[in-house]
């Protein structure tokens, strides 16, 4: 049998955590392929030790040292799969650079993910969290993942219906939680490409620049612009991105809100129901700018929680939770958040 991967001990967690809160690992493997994962699995110490994947650390807050092994996904490579009609499939390891890879797809001339350019973390993690932005989720451009069962070491390719995407969740939030290392990513950029330029943000570009047919590179220049002035470089300013999902209400929620905040961002949804900003309700509550010890909301976006320098994961839970606390009293609405505390 080919040699274990190498076992790294109370390996600093700092740099692979885009918060840059301070934890260790008390085991660590580099996972280059999934054959390093069956490996593991057949070392019956190492199969008998508690698993922890880690990704692009961009969708987690660590309160705590993790008595665990920690798997870090590095798993890379990028290429065109196949070409259809309508069609074309691209895959990616899951330890890539989500953002390089949607750079990559268009350099190919494949446009499709421009939508989603900019979100921070590595192509394995973006169907756990199934991320969108501006008018696109990632379960939209889906085709199928290969990961591997943690308790078995069994391989498994899983199809859109079995990853059960919903917003910002998907089986691997739930039923799958903790149970599988996703390996490869394959996704399906129809043909021909069909540009979504119906948000908000990028009404306006169209309207500022006058450009109402943009190419994808345009779509894709306008997004990166829009948040990079939104949200701050996790190399620069500690942060996960959007700390908390975007509430969904019924439309008499709705009107019962509109009725005592008629300012309030909201959007029709297909289903009849409402999405509220929920940068727009922290605002609303005076949050912005605002800190507790070193964990601060952003001063140009309330729905970014930052590290302002010396943070611990702790100081991160306990300004959240006041946050959830103020929307609840005022709104009623109970935020919910993306990344996962550990």
């Amino acid at each position: 049998m080919p040699d274990l991967p190498a076992v790294e001990t109370n390996v600093s967690l700092r740099p692979y955590n885009s918060f840059g809160l301070p934890a260790l690992a008390q085991r660590l493997v580099r996972v280059h392929a999934p054959e390093d994962v069956q490996r593991l699995l057949a070392d019956p110490d190492l199969a008998a030790m508690p698993k922890f994947v880690l990704g692009g650390g961009s969708n987690i807050v660590l309160t705590r040292d993790l008595r665990a092994l920690v798997l870090k996904v590095e798993i890379a490579g990028r290429r065109v799969l196949a070409r259809r009609d309508d069609a074309v499939i691209v895959e990616a390891g899951a330890g890539e650079n989500w953002h390089a890879f949607v750079a990559w797809t268009l350099e190919q001339g494949l446009p499709g993910l421009e939508n989603l350019a900019l979100i921070p973390g590595s192509v394995g993690a973006a169907p756990v969290q199934n991320i969108g932005a501006y008018g696109v989720e990632l379960k939209d451009r889906f085709d199928s993942l290969d990961a591997i069962d943690l308790q078995t070491g069994a391989a498994l390719t899983l199809d859109a219906a079995a990853c059960r995407f919903g917003y910002r969740d998907s089986v691997f939030k739930q039923a799958l939680a903790g149970r599988c290392l996703i390996t490869r990513v394959r996704l399906r950029l129809p043909q021909p490409p069909t540009a979504v330029l119906g948000y908000l943000d990028l009404e306006r570009r169209m309207a500022d620049t006058g450009i109402s047919h943009p190419t994808p590179r345009q779509v894709y220049d306008w997004v990166c612009e829009i948040r990079r002035a939104k949200l701050p470089d996790p190399a620069v300013i500690g942060n996960a991105g959007s700390f908390f999902k975007n509430p969904v209400v019924t439309p008499e929620q709705c009107r019962d809100i509109i009725a005592r905040d008629p300012a309030i961002v909201h959007y029709p949804m297909a289903d009849g129901s409402f999405k509220l900003a929920a940068g727009w309700l922290i605002d609303a509550c005076g949050w912005k700018g605002k800190s507790i010890g070193q964990a601060g909301v952003y001063e140009k976006q309330a729905l970014v929680l930052v590290n302002r320098g010396q943070a611990i994961g702790g100081e991160i839970v306990t300004l959240a939770q006041a946050i959830q606390e103020s929307v609840y009293g005022r709104f009623g609405i109970r935020l919910e958040p993306e990344p996962v505390v550990v």
